[in-house]
C-alpha cells in the first residue's frame, strides 16, 4: 500500500516545532491524513543538533504510522514551522541544513499555526503554549507580535506563568513575599523541602520545565489564591491586548491554539473571548499547505 500511495501522488509532510514537542503529518496530494509522530522539542533556541533530531524522529515515527518505509523520506515535500526561525540566524542555519527530504520549506511555527486554524484563508491566530506569540494575515498585510523566546517575552505563556510562579514563592519563601498555596505546590512537584531544592530544579532550565508549573499556578488561581489569581489575570490581560492589536487589520476569524488556549479562555476580556473561533486544523496542516503551495509555485517557475 505505502509504494502505491508515493507512486500516485506527491506526499507532502507537515511538521510543526515548538518548546515542548515536535509533531509531523504525512498527507496525500488531497489532504488524505496517513501518519503522525510525535517527538521532544524543536526550538532552534534550544539547540539545533535538538531541533534537527526531533525533526527527524518527529518524521520516521510519521512515515512508520502511515505504514512507510523510512527510505520514503527523501520522496515527501517537507514543510516546517518552527518557533525561534523569526531570529534571522537561526532561520538560515536551519535552510541550509542537508535535511532528508525531496525538498523543505521553512517559516515560523505562527505562521503555519495561522494558515491551519483558518484552512488557508486569512485570519489571525495567538498561540499561548511554552512560549506565546501573536500573527494577523489579511490580504497583504500582516502583523506578527511576541515570539521573542523565554525569558526575554513570552508573556502570557506556559513559561511564563511558571517562572512568575517560581519567583514569587522563592521570595515567600524567604519571608520577602506574601504567602500563596503555590509554594507547597511547587515544592512537591519537585519533591523537596526548600527554597534551595526549587533553584536545583530550575536555575538555567529550558521554557518546557517552567512550563509544566503552568497548570499548577491555573489550578490555584481557580481555588481563589491571590497571587495566582494576580498571575494569571496579568497573563492573561497581555494576551487580551495582544488579540485586539491583531484586530485593527479586521481579520475574519481568531482563533487561539496551544495548550494554555483553553485553560485561560475563562480570564481574557469578554470582547477578546467572544472572537475566539476554534481552530479548523493544527498546525502541521498548515505547513503542509504552506508547502504545497511553495512546491507547485516553484514546479511552475
Amino acid at each position: 500500500m505505502g509504494e502505491n500511495q508515493l507512486s500516485n501522488s506527491q506526499l507532502y509532510i507537515g511538521i510543526d516545532g515548538g518548546g515542548s514537542k515536535c509533531r509531523a503529518t504525512i498527507y496525500t496530494e488531497d489532504y488524505k491524513l496517513l501518519g503522525t509522530g510525535v517527538s521532544g522539542r524543536a526550538n532552534p533556541l534550544h539547540g539545533l543538533d535538538q531541533t534537527f533530531q526531533s525533526i527527524i524522529e518527529s518524521t520516521q515515527l510519521a512515515l512508520a504510522n502511515a505504514g512507510l518505509p523510512v527510505e520514503a523520506c527523501s520522496q515527501l515535500v517537507a514543510g516546517l514551522g518552527l518557533a525561534g526561525v523569526n531570529v534571522g540566524h537561526f532561520y538560515d542555519q536551519i535552510s541550509n541544513w542537508q535535511h532528508p527530504f525531496k525538498c523543505m520549506y521553512l517559516t515560523t511555527d505562527l505562521h503555519t499555526a495561522c494558515i491551519g486554524a483558518h484552512n488557508g484563508a486569512d485570519g489571525a491566530v495567538i498561540i499561548t503554549g511554552t512560549g506565546s506569540c501573536g500573527y494577523a494575515h489579511v490580504g497583504h498585510q500582516s502583523i506578527g507580535l511576541g515570539g521573542h523566546g523565554f525569558a526575554l517575552g513570552d508573556k502570557g505563556s506556559g513559561a511564563w506563568l511558571g517562572l512568575k510562579a517560581a519567583e514569587h514563592v522563592l521570595l515567600a519563601l524567604d519571608g520577602f513575599a506574601t504567602n500563596t498555596q503555590l509554594t507547597q505546590k511547587l515544592l512537591t512537584h519537585f519533591n523537596v523541602s526548600e527554597a534551595i531544592g526549587l533553584v536545583e530544579n530550575l536555575a538555567g532550565k529550558s521554557s518546557s520545565v517552567y512550563a509544566q508549573l503552568a497548570r499548577l499556578v491555573i489550578e490555584s488561581a481557580h481555588d481563589g489564591d491571590d497571587v495566582a489569581t494576580a498571575i494569571v489575570k496579568e497573563g492573561a490581560s497581555y494576551i487580551s491586548e495582544l488579540a485586539r492589536r491583531l484586530f485593527t487589520i479586521n481579520p475574519s476569524r481568531f482563533s487561539m491554539i496551544g495548550g494554555l488556549a483553553e485553560p485561560l479562555l475563562p480570564w481574557l476580556d469578554d470582547d477578546v473571548a467572544d472572537k475566539v473561533s476554534p481552530a479548523l486544523s493544527p498546525p502541521e496542516f498548515g505547513a503542509c499547505l504552506f508547502a504545497q503551495k511553495q512546491f507547485k509555485t516553484q514546479s511552475v517557475a
